[in-house]
């Protein structure tokens, strides 16, 4: 039997680097990911090599069943140098620390962007939709927009095993929002980047394509869009101490430019203290508040001071593999 292994790596665009992806067939293949080769593709095309040394590989690093093809899995991979080393675009390398103690649930906001009007669906060619509040969670036909493809981006996830965890329409028409948990910074990083992947592979079906930008509609009075990331690690899950949440955020505190680096570019179009966030350049913590930089959940609260806190700084089109990175290394310096 051949099977169809679907490769898929971040290039070498910046500021925001894109999802590539390519077909390898395999006969007579095991289905783990220990039977995936390495591969190799010509960087020159994606800003990753010179034309004169153009060779990257492909390191697989995940899999999973296709949910949308027969006989074919989906093999997420990290790009490297020719000789093994890891490519400077690889966010993946710089998690140095990936401690399975750290959970991580990442609430992804994008944009539906039809590809024939250039605006999202519910958008009018000429103009803009009534303003944000009936948008959100909503249903019926004159508030939403984009179901059927939103709704078979879940099934393919679910049905591929990709530990999406719920979707909802956000504040605008034709903005959505999907949620990943995963333990340890690369297993979420993997599975947020794969449901990306596959949201960008259904829009195709539907001609939409997905806007990642954290403030597409800068001229609005709209919120634009984020990808909060919520983390906990065992003390914060077990300690019961108000003072270890408090220490955890005094300390996001004194490294505002470690994480804004790798929250998303032009998130300061996003960032201005307005539509609910904090100004890039300030910080603050606060129970339930949607305009702090760092939200302590009423449920942590609840559940006696154990459970996670949430970063709602990071934009869109964050990678979450540095989101990670950066997030471990605060909290584990503060609790040091």
């Amino acid at each position: 039997m051949k099977t169809k292994l679907e490769y898929i790596w971040l290039d070498g665009y910046k500021p925001t680097q894109s999802l590539r992806s390519k077909t390898l067939v395999q006969t007579d293949f095991g289905g783990t990911l220990g039977d995936c080769p390495m591969w190799a593709f010509d960087g020159s095309s994606t800003e990753q090599a010179a034309g004169n040394d153009s060779d990257c590989l492909l390191k697989p690093v995940c899999i999973f069943p296709d949910p949308d093809r027969k006989n074919a899995y989906l093999v997420m991979t990290e790009v490297l140098n020719a000789d093994g080393s890891p490519h400077v675009s690889n966010g993946r390398a710089t998690i140095d620390d990936d401690d399975e103690d750290f959970w991580f649930g990442y609430e992804q906001e994008y944009f539906l962007w039809d590809t024939d009007t250039d605006l999202p669906p519910g958008f009018p060619l000429n103009g803009y939709p009534g303003p944000q509040g009936p948008y959100y969670c909503s249903v019926g036909a004159s508030n939403t927009y984009g179901r059927d493809c939103v709704d078979e981006h879940l099934d393919l996830c679910l049905d591929a095993g990709i530990n999406v965890e719920g979707i909802n329409a956000e504040v605008a028409a034709g903005q959505w929002e999907f949620q990943v948990f995963g333990k340890g910074a690369k297993r979420a990083g993997d599975e947020t980047w794969l449901a990306r992947y596959v949201l960008e592979r259904t829009g195709e079906k539907y001609g939409y394509a997905i806007n990642w930008h954290p403030k597409p509609f800068g001229d609005m009075d709209w919120n634009g869009s984020g990808m909060h990331a919520n983390f906990s690690n065992g003390v914060m899950r077990e300690s019961g101490k108000e003072e270890v949440f408090t220490t955890i955020c005094e300390h996001f505190g004194k490294n505002i430019p470690r994480h804004i680096a790798v929250y998303g570019a032009h998130n300061e179009l996003r960032l201005t203290g307005e539509h609910e966030t904090e100004s890039i350049d300030t910080f603050s913590f606060a129970v339930a508040d949607r305009g702090a930089s760092i939200r302590i959940p009423v449920a942590t609260i609840d559940g006696g001071w154990k459970g996670r806190l949430e970063d709602r700084r990071t934009a869109s089109n964050a990678d979450p593999y540095k989101v990670a990175a950066a997030i471990i290394k605060t909290t584990k310096e503060a609790l040091d």
